[in-house]
């Protein structure tokens, strides 16, 4: 992290308005105790769902929002226009790198696809040592459950080596990821394995 700004977390997040508004107030909690802690927050410049939550959360708090989102997004008027700072790319391949690149820290909320990959990119980015950024699935109401049964069965079955536990953390509740946030150690380079499984 540069010392010439704030500590940035990416939260990655659901776009959808049909959604349990239980998982909103969820987000929007998150974007409040991202700004309490005088972080800004990164993310993917939508105003709905809970891309719309978390920022309006930070936004009630006092924070700074930053959203990447693309050109023809903001086209269809979908995009959130009271973003500190927005950026628009061309293409999701320049949208996820901004994500990635402008956060120290990245936040998984509930999401569909578009969030699945995000999270699993950047988790397979660290396995492969190109950062060494905090990462934590933030489980609210059980919904990451599936998923962290099949990382599970992965580590068990030798397909992800078992020293990636500690690439990511899991949280119940956006206290607990911002405690999580605060508590991650510089990592340190992971082992070679030349069996595979991960490893750069």
């Amino acid at each position: 992290m540069s010392a010439a700004r704030s500590f940035r977390v990416t939260v990655y997040a659901s776009s959808s308005e049909r959604i349990d508004p239980a998982f909103s107030a969820v987000a929007e909690d998150l974007g409040r105790r991202i700004a309490g802690q005088g972080w800004d927050l990164v993310w993917g410049g939508g105003r709905f769902g809970l891309m719309g939550a978390v920022s309006r959360g930070a936004r009630a708090a006092g924070g700074r929002t930053i959203g990447v989102i693309l050109q023809g997004f903001v086209d269809k008027n979908v995009h959130c226009d009271r973003a500190h700072e927005l950026s628009t790319v061309a293409d999701m391949r320049a949208r996820k790198r901004g994500l990635d690149e402008s956060g120290d820290a990245f936040v998984a909320l509930p999401g569909g696809l578009g969030t699945m990959e995000e999270l699993l990119e950047v988790l397979s980015f660290r396995q492969l040592g190109l950062h060494q950024k905090p990462i934590v699935v933030l489980d609210a109401l059980g919904y990451w459950q599936p998923l962290l049964r099949m990382l599970e069965q992965g580590f068990a079955g030798g397909f992800i080596q078992p020293h990636f536990r500690g690439i990511y953390s899991v949280a119940a509740d956006p206290a607990a990821a911002i405690a999580q946030i605060l508590a991650a150690k510089p990592a340190r380079p992971l082992p070679r394995d030349e069996r595979g499984g991960g490893t750069a």
